[in-house]
């Protein structure tokens, strides 16, 4: 049974760790190890991950399967009405098993509740995720290169889903 739960600072090693077993095998097709490993740094190292959670007012939450946790995301109110799902990671073993929809029907659920009209995303254009998002409702609005330092683009199409 999947359960919810709000993370604190105290999780960030469960964050890392969770990353760590899933953005390689996400991304190793689409992307260069050096980028993949340059991104981790970035937005995945501590100290920015505490930012985040304590200064910035990203929500993430942990996702278990029964007491094993598999999957993490991230979301927060970017302008009036609009949220964006930030992050949103699933350990191989557990897709297609439901939890992705579970866990976008937890956030629409939570952000309808504060007012939300629309949950928008970014996601590579060349991530077979696009399909999954495609199905739950999601419509492209836009495709956008975003600089992301050291030579490196996110090559993404920002979606959204009208609540």
């Amino acid at each position: 049974m999947l359960k919810v739960t709000k993370a604190t600072a105290a999780d960030i090693p469960l964050i890392r760790q969770l990353t760590f077993a899933i953005w390689p095998q996400t991304y190793s097709s689409i992307i260069s190890k050096e980028q993949i490993d340059y991104m981790l740094e970035q937005m995945y190292n501590p100290e920015t991950l505490r930012k985040l959670i304590e200064e910035d007012n990203i929500t993430f939450i942990i996702i278990y399967d029964d007491k094993e946790p598999v999957a993490f995301a991230s979301y927060n109110e970017t302008e009036p009405q609009t949220w964006k799902l930030n992050k949103i990671y699933i350990l191989s073993s557990q897709q297609g098993k439901g939890t992705g929809k579970f866990i976008i029907k937890y956030i629409v659920d939570e952000i309808k509740g504060k007012g939300a009209k629309a949950l928008q995303l970014q996601v590579n254009r060349e991530n077979k995720a696009k399909d999954f998002y495609e199905k739950l409702g999601f419509k492209i609005i836009k495709t956008a290169d975003f600089d992301i330092g050291n030579g490196y683009f996110m090559n993404d199409y920002v979606m959204e889903l009208a609540l």
